[in-house]
């Protein structure tokens, strides 16, 4: 990999027009240095982190590989902090031969406090790329703050995992779909499940069992039953469920859809030996006898399918796990894109939800 490079500057008690003054400078002094130095434009990311766990934050997003964003603007908050205080980085990867680029990734980031919090739009507005698409990450909560950068943004990252019911992870994200488009990482983590599950029954003979489903198992970490019920609301809103609220009993959620034919019986089971947030296991049972079962393993998910005669076959679908890194890797890249499934499977999942 080639070697990274830095352009940096840093100031106490400084104003919003005097950072992005200063961006422009770096960027200048960085072409000026090598014709090949192009910054990126893709996308600004605006991250509103604790201060005390900003170190946490910046790991996380030093993970995230190819996906970094054009320009983060971190927003490091601090109660007692009384002036503004800011370091922008400019980096590059390498230094470009004669007739080729390289891009230029831009970091800034601001100290406030909360005296600050009045002027958020004030501070952030002028930092951002125009024209660029905005996306909003507030890892450890503040929705006041998130309301008040709404106007700015065009996208919002969250992970519905934290928030401490599923009922308000449900109704935060729906209000948020009503003013942006909405990255939810808790509906990330079932994108393998969802993919693998429509590639089992991509067949048209295996299509036509989908109606015929008499069951759903699903096995997750036990702080992730929203995945598990946001891919039960996938299934539901792509197959025409009729849903009910669950019923809780002892970390297990059961329940019934209603389906074209007949009901289906619904289960959601924490899983306290999973290390990892996320989907751990899931079953379907048709009334034809065909049992499909998915596991996540090692390398992969594991599959074991069982059909009506009892035929048995078991595989591996390779490369189904991306860690956590690649989660939040992900969320970023899907900012630029545009998820139709995910508004209305998080519709259903608010009618199953206890």
């Amino acid at each position: 990999m080639p070697a990274t490079s830095d352009a940096v500057w840093s100031a106490q008690d400084t104003t919003p027009d005097a950072i992005e003054a200063a961006l422009r400078e770096l960027l200048v002094a960085r072409h000026a240095e090598n014709g090949g130095y192009a910054p990126a434009r893709a996308l600004n990311m605006i991250a509103f982190v604790d201060r005390a766990w900003s170190g946490e934050i910046a790991n996380r997003l030093r993970g995230v590989g190819r996906y970094h964003a054009s320009r983060l603007i971190v927003l490091s908050y601090e109660p007692s902090r009384e002036h503004l205080d800011a370091r922008a980085t400019v980096a590059s990867e390498g230094d470009p031969r004669p007739g080729e680029l390289s891009l230029l990734r831009e970091t800034v980031i601001v100290e406030i406090g909360k005296r600050h919090l009045d002027d958020l739009l004030t501070i952030a507005d002028p930092l951002v790329v125009s024209d660029l698409l905005t996306l909003l990450w507030s890892p450890h909560g503040h929705h006041e703050v998130v309301r008040e950068l709404l106007p700015l943004v065009q996208a919002v990252l969250l992970d519905s995992v934290d928030e401490p019911e599923p009922r308000e992870a449900i109704a935060q994200a729906r209000a948020l779909l009503e003013d942006a488009y909405v990255v939810d990482l808790a509906w990330l983590r079932t994108t393998p499940w969802r993919e693998r599950l429509a590639t089992a029954f991509d067949p048209a003979e295996m299509r036509r069992q989908l109606h015929t489903l008499t069951s759903v198992t699903i096995h997750h970490h036990p702080e992730s039953a929203i995945s598990a019920m946001l891919l039960i609301g996938w299934l539901a809103s792509r197959l025409g469920w009729r849903l009910n609220p669950l019923v809780a009993h002892e970390g297990t959620l059961t329940g019934k859809a209603s389906g074209r034919r007949q009901d289906i019986e619904l289960r959601l089971l924490a899983t306290p030996q999973q290390q990892v947030r996320g989907l751990a296991g899931l079953e379907l049972e048709t009334a034809s006898g065909l049992r499909l079962r998915l596991d996540r393993g090692p390398g992969g998910l594991h599959a074991h399918r069982r059909d009506a005669k009892g035929n048995e076959r078991a595989w591996t679908m390779l490369g189904a796990s991306r860690g956590e890194a690649g989660i939040l890797g992900e969320g970023i890249r899907q900012a630029l894109l545009r998820d139709p499934t995910f508004a209305p499977a998080l519709a259903a999942a608010g009618e199953i939800v206890p």
